[in-house]
């Protein structure tokens, strides 16, 4: 009866690492679908980031004008106000009564035309910053054109390449999906956290020529013989991968 109840135990974690690497098999070639669409999906965001950053720049640019066009408004005002000063003053000038009240209007009129010099001189630099933003505006919307072609290219290759693995993904997952409630809870968590940090997506290896299939580090012969026994879920000491036979795995052992 003991014995009957070891080989049901040895069984079911032979049959959870079957389970295993079927869903490892599984899942790398979903990752190998992914791999077809290579870098597409970040060059898409990229693009799509960068246009955003473009129309951002132009909108700045954009208010920049409209508050330097404010600026103009204000100097031409000012222009006009002044006028108004010069105009009366020159006309005080031809009721003076004396060389004091001359030489007072005559140094108004004069801080009055410095004042107006000074505005024409403030309106130019602000027509010139203008025409440097307006010049701005038409490189960044030449240069928004060109990445909005890029990005719709990019957009119709990736849906491109989407639409025809999409189906083969799909049916991929479900069997995935499908084996997972064969694998115990614990297994399966440590198997996803294995999976997630190795570079290559391998969460189990089979052993190839006496070593780990995932970190090629040697196998010391009784802890091969333990992996051929399907005892228990063990792992490899230097890359922490579950490992498993070639035979399990349904692999020919080289010779």
């Amino acid at each position: 009866m003991a014995t009957e109840k070891k080989n049901d135990a040895s069984l079911s974690v032979e049959s959870r690492l079957k389970s295993l690497y079927e869903l490892q098999t599984i899942l790398s070639e979903i990752d190998r679908i992914k791999t077809i669409r290579g870098e597409l999906p970040l060059e898409v965001k990229d693009l799509e980031d960068s246009l955003a950053g473009l129309h951002t720049r132009i909108e700045n640019y954009t208010r920049d004008i409209e508050s330097l066009k404010h600026d103009v408004a204000a100097e031409q005002e000012k222009i006009r106000s002044c006028q108004v000063l010069i105009d009366r003053y020159k006309e005080q000038l031809d009721n003076v009564r004396n060389n004091r009240e001359f030489d007072l209007l005559t140094k108004e009129v004069e801080f009055q035309t410095l004042e107006i010099d000074l505005a024409n001189k403030h309106i130019n630099d602000y027509n010139r910053a203008i025409e440097v933003k307006n010049a701005e505006i038409q490189v960044t919307e030449d240069k928004a054109r060109d990445q909005a072609h890029i990005l719709e290219e990019k957009k119709n290759e990736l849906d491109e390449i989407i639409s025809e693995t999409r189906q083969d993904e799909e049916a991929l997952r479900e069997k995935a999906k499908a084996l997972e409630p064969k694998i115990d809870e614990r297994t399966l968590t440590a198997f996803k956290r294995i999976r997630k940090n190795a570079r290559n997506g391998l969460g189990i290896v089979y052993v190839q020529r006496n070593a780990c299939g995932g970190c090629f580090n040697r196998i010391p012969p009784q802890k091969q013989m333990e992996i051929k026994l399907h005892k228990k879920i063990i792992v490899c000491e230097y890359c922490g991968r579950i490992m498993i036979d070639p035979v399990l795995a349904g692999v020919e052992e080289a010779q």
